[in-house]
């Protein structure tokens, strides 16, 4: 296999889709094994040594779920077409059943905690160690699909990868929608008011998606907020979202002691600092993805 092919390899990896619901377990397993080998470690990987350290991947870069489930990336890449990943021991690990007794398709944890070791083809592996620029570029290329960029520098350093990346978007944004957003809320930032200029400039004002780019979410005023930097983080990260009458929700997971209380906690239960005409405000169909897929948790009372 030469680098392009591997490369199409990651570019097309089967990653579970139902409507706008996000699926990012395989992409978060993937670079979590990419950056073990950039450090030289292992290729094959025990699935209870990283169990919890996959868990909270998904926990922190995912949907907001009850339970998470790091078991299901280490299973099923194996099946992937693309072929590449794998579990030596595979078939000493029994399927789940159900009610029906028809199989899951899903390994039983319990098995894959004993038998569970995996990793990707050795040919990938070694290509990976000997190049790692190739490394690179699929690590840049999983962010920029599945991934907003506000995450990039998070996720790289949850996965200990220490290379000098520069996180980009392949998929250049049109430049009306950031003049369009700032514009239509009149250059402050919809939560704080934020309205810093440097001259002529905004300074550290930014527009954001409120339905990411990566689920389809369109570049138009009503799926768009003027944001500070900090906000913009914040909201990417499900630290806050907005109600049907787009008030500020706050998440209960959400804390701290400098700044939370007067850079968010401050907010909850308030308006947004609406945009100059009704036509532009928030769609509720919007609104109510980054509430199921990015929100963590619950909100506060009010």
């Amino acid at each position: 296999m030469d680098n392009e092919q591997i490369r199409k390899k990651f570019q097309n990896l089967n990653v579970w889709q139902n409507g706008d619901e996000r699926a990012i377990h395989k992409p978060l397993l993937v670079l979590y094994t990419i950056g073990k080998l950039l450090r030289g470690e292992s290729r094959l990987i025990s699935f209870a040594d990283i169990e919890e350290d996959i868990r909270n991947l998904l926990s922190e870069f995912g949907p907001w779920r009850q339970t998470f489930r790091p078991q299901d990336p280490f299973w099923r890449l194996r099946n992937e077409e693309n072929e590449i990943w794998e579990i030596p021991d595979a078939h000493r690990i029994r399927e789940g059943k159900r009610k029906n007794g028809k199989s899951t398709g899903d390994a039983k944890i319990k098995d894959l905690r004993l038998y569970g070791v995996g990793g990707f083809l050795e040919p990938i592996a070694n290509k990976f160690q000997e190049d790692p620029n190739l490394a690179i570029e699929i690590v840049h290329d999983l962010l920029d699909a599945h991934f907003p960029i506000s995450y990039h520098e998070d996720i790289l350093q949850a996965v200990d990868i220490q290379l000098p990346l520069q996180a980009f978007d392949t998929k250049t944004r049109p430049s009306n929608f950031r003049i369009n957003i700032l514009r239509a809320y009149e250059y402050r930032c919809a939560v704080c008011g934020f309205d810093v200029k440097l001259g002529t400039s905004p300074v550290a004002l930014e527009a954001s998606h409120i339905k990411w780019q990566k689920a389809g979410g369109p570049d138009e005023t009503v799926n768009g907020l003027a944001l500070c930097s900090l906000h913009h983080k914040l909201f990417d990260r499900g630290a806050f979202t907005l109600s049907k009458r787009r008030q500020i929700l706050v998440s209960k997971d959400a804390h701290g002691t400098t700044g939370f209380k007067e850079w968010l906690k401050v907010f909850h239960g308030e308006k947004i600092n609406f945009p100059q005409s009704r036509s532009y405000y928030p769609a509720m169909e919007f609104i109510g993805w980054h509430v199921r897929e990015v929100f963590k948790g619950e909100y506060r009372e009010l």
